[in-house]
């Protein structure tokens, strides 16, 4: 049974928005069978996405019971682009709404990053440190990469949590839930494949869908990975399953070895991949069909990182886009763009920024009738169908850029053997 302190006791007992927020985290953690509440040292809010009046409501009567955060807590997107770029197709009133939520939540405190990638921003708790962050791709990589300790908070509860400063002690902040029980041997493969870009969102998916909520060591990564390949493996994991944590052997930082992060007991499950599991997981990702059409690119979910803007400007080599790309990211990748007046020669030739939010949680995409969207995440592959109206065609960044120079899709070979 959920034991308060005496000091929680009494600031519970209010009618403040302190008082309210407590009163949210104690519920959820008697919900979750913790026995009590503990200290969290930060915090990143998926809540201030406007997906109806009642989120606006609830954020405004925190603000209007004085509520502010106690930790430092970074904002994931919200509906709207304050940094300007790309047109949002919303309702007035939408609109509206959904600019309270966000001068909400800054009225509380929060930080105006705005980006799902808060960790390429700035915001990096130290390995094993407690936190309370929302957004899905950012909590497993908050977990994996960076091991630090929480779990997926939903919104509203993560904005009680850093209100209070405190969260419920269960799930992946104890350290006997973080120890993996799924064995993945990528050793087989390709070294070529695995130090690719294109192979991490498909190996994510397949992730997602192995362990579900379940936690799965890689083998075979070591030497092969960059930041922004776990950052899309982690993504696609959390969008096709429930990960909220994985390891990889040699390489994340509670994995020396596979045994260390099986917790020196075998796994209750292996799952060695081969080129034609990897090719149906490649598979999957396309919903279009055998078609070469190509209406729109969108990359940069998560949010591209000022290096992946990089690697789009290289492969661009001056050449102008016959179909837009939108490259989503955070202000913090646009501010250097900017001063190094690289953001108008992109814009210039075809690039579409999407800054603040991104094409599949706000409507951006033009309304097209059996439209197609190109993409190299596996996020917007797994979400784009449902909240775009789009087809999808998934591909490597290479590919992405070349189909948005030609207008229609382009393939090159890949090493899937």
């Amino acid at each position: 049974m959920l034991e308060l302190t005496p000091e929680q006791r009494i600031i519970a007992a209010g009618t403040d928005g302190a008082a309210m927020a407590l009163r949210i985290v104690a519920e959820a953690a008697r919900l979750m069978g913790a026995l009590r509440l503990i200290p969290v040292a930060s915090a990143h809010i998926d809540g201030a996405l406007y997906h109806g009046d009642s989120g606006t409501l609830f954020a405004e009567k925190l603000v209007a019971g004085g509520a502010r955060v106690a930790i430092r807590s970074t904002l994931n997107v919200g509906a709207l682009s304050p940094a300007g770029c790309a047109a949002i197709r919303l309702a007035a009133h939408e609109r509206d709404m959904a600019a309270r939520m966000m001068r909400a939540y800054e009225a509380m405190g929060c930080e105006p990053s705005w980006t799902c990638a808060p960790y390429q921003a700035g915001h990096r708790p130290a390995q094993g440190t407690d936190v309370a962050w929302g957004e899905s791709n950012a909590v497993v990589f908050c977990n994996s990469v960076l091991g630090a300790r929480t779990n997926r908070y939903g919104d509203f509860l993560d904005i009680a949590c850093a209100v209070s400063g405190l969260a419920p002690d269960y799930g992946l902040h104890r350290p006997e839930n973080r120890i993996a029980t799924l064995l993945i041997d990528a050793r087989g493969l390709s070294h070529a494949l695995r130090a690719s870009d294109v192979f991490y969102p498909v190996l994510g998916t397949l992730l997602g869908r192995a362990a579900g909520s379940a936690i799965a060591v890689i083998e075979g990564l070591e030497g092969c990975t960059t930041e922004d390949r776990l950052k899309a493996l982690g993504a696609a994991s959390a969008s096709a399953g429930g990960v909220g944590l994985f390891h990889v052997a040699g390489v994340t930082p509670e994995a020396p070895d596979a045994a260390t992060a099986l917790g020196g007991i075998p796994p209750r499950e292996t799952l060695v991949l081969t080129p034609e599991i990897m090719r149906q997981a490649l598979a999957g990702l396309s919903t279009a069909g055998d078609t070469d059409r190509i209406d729109a690119v969108a990359i940069g979910s998560p949010h591209l990182s000022l290096a992946e803007i990089d690697e789009v400007e290289r492969r661009l080599a001056g050449r102008k886009l016959t179909i837009p790309l939108y490259a989503n990211t955070g202000r913090h990748v646009l501010r250097p763009l900017e001063a190094q007046g690289r953001r108008a020669a992109l814009e210039q030739a075809g690039v579409i920024f999407v800054v603040d939010t991104c094409v599949v949680v706000t409507p951006i995409l033009p309304e097209i009738d059996g439209a197609v969207l190109m993409t190299n995440s596996g996020k917007f592959a797994h979400y784009a169908p449902g909240t775009t109206g789009y087809a999808v065609t998934y591909g490597s960044l290479s590919e992405c850029v070349e189909s948005a120079v030609a207008g229609r899709l382009f393939r090159e070979d890949q090493s899937w053997s």
